[in-house]
């Protein structure tokens, strides 16, 4: 698991490449499905989980559009916190979130196979068979040619 440094400055230094990073940084590694973990520099206090929630909320800032904390469910959550027994919640949204991207990656494959079966992709697939055809038939006939003329003059 790579480790990130994080030091008093507020700076987040990656062990493993030897260099300083950014949440920006963090995210493209989160994207790619590379583990890591946060640390305090001074006392190697995990702070992995309180860096995850600062990339949600500047992801948050940065693309109004792409929201997914709402201000009524982000009351919600608070007041979850603020009950006596709290909800098992976070094993439910870990499911439930984990099925969505399931379903989103199985969703783009459709996607996928009906674009590539589409009447234009078909009338490719065709034309590039055709052509196939059209030169191993002419390569078949000029080596024929070729045997045939060899086999005059011997």
């Amino acid at each position: 698991m790579r480790v990130i440094r994080k030091y008093a400055n507020r700076r987040l230094y990656d062990t493993e490449q030897s260099r300083y990073v950014t949440l920006a940084d963090l995210r493209e590694l989160i994207l790619q499905d590379v583990s890591f973990r946060v640390e305090d520099a001074k006392s190697g206090e995990d702070l992995t989980r309180t860096i995850l929630l600062s990339i949600i909320i500047e992801q948050e800032q940065a693309d109004g559009d792409a929201e997914v904390f709402s201000n009524d469910l982000l009351a919600q959550l608070i007041r979850v916190y603020a009950m006596s027994q709290p909800l098992p919640l976070a094993r439910y949204l870990e499911q439930g979130t984990q099925l969505m991207l399931e379903q989103q990656k199985r969703m783009q494959t459709h996607w996928k196979q009906a674009l590539r079966n589409s009447p234009m992709e078909l009338m490719r697939e065709m034309a590039e068979d055709n052509m196939r055809f059209w030169q191993q038939t002419l390569n078949k006939n000029v080596d024929s040619k070729s045997t045939d003329k060899n086999d005059n003059e011997g």
